[in-house]
């Protein structure tokens, strides 16, 4: 199985993860909380998705074990007959995926809610059909994920609640 430097996975969570979750749920309420949300998410995606996966790529993993702790048998078997005789170029293209995504998350406006789309269904890809602890990983994340793109689909409502001013008028 392909194992993560434990430093790598506590900078992807504490760094990238948790201030896109936390961001992602305050965006609503807060303009700065959407711009966290937005940075975190689009930088797990380049970074702690498509960097770490680069690395891996680099490094000369085969990926030809990932999904062996899949929830279903037929996902372990697909990986196992599609992915490792190209393992370069399934990775590749879920590096350039992640990488894009992460780009369209960063950039704002409909490129960030296009980005956040794919993330989404990328997320749900994870969670459904791999291992329980992505299954966890992505649960936490889609809600996040939700959260933000349904406040970068309404920026307005994301102003703090305040009550609005007092008009006085003179008789």
């Amino acid at each position: 199985m392909i194992a993560m430097n434990p430093l790598v996975q506590m900078v992807v969570f504490f760094v990238f993860a948790v201030p896109a979750f936390l961001g992602s749920v305050l965006a609503a309420r807060f303009p700065w909380a959407r711009r966290v949300g937005r940075v975190g998410t689009g930088l797990t995606m380049l970074l702690g998705g498509a960097a770490v996966n680069a690395s891996f790529l680099i490094g000369g993993a085969t990926y030809a074990d990932f999904a062996d702790d899949a929830k279903f048998a037929w996902v372990t078997d697909a990986w196992r007959a599609v992915v490792p005789g190209d393992y370069a170029l399934w990775i590749g293209l879920l590096i350039a995926f992640e990488a894009v995504a992460g780009i369209l998350i960063l950039s704002g406006g409909r490129p960030a809610r296009a980005g956040l789309v794919a993330a989404i269904a990328f997320h749900v890809g994870l969670g459904v059909f791999f291992s329980w602890f992505l299954t966890y990983y992505a649960a936490v994340m889609l809600v996040g994920m939700g959260l933000l793109l349904r406040a970068e689909w309404r920026p307005r409502a994301a102003a703090p609640l305040r009550a609005p001013p007092r008009q006085h008028r003179l008789a």
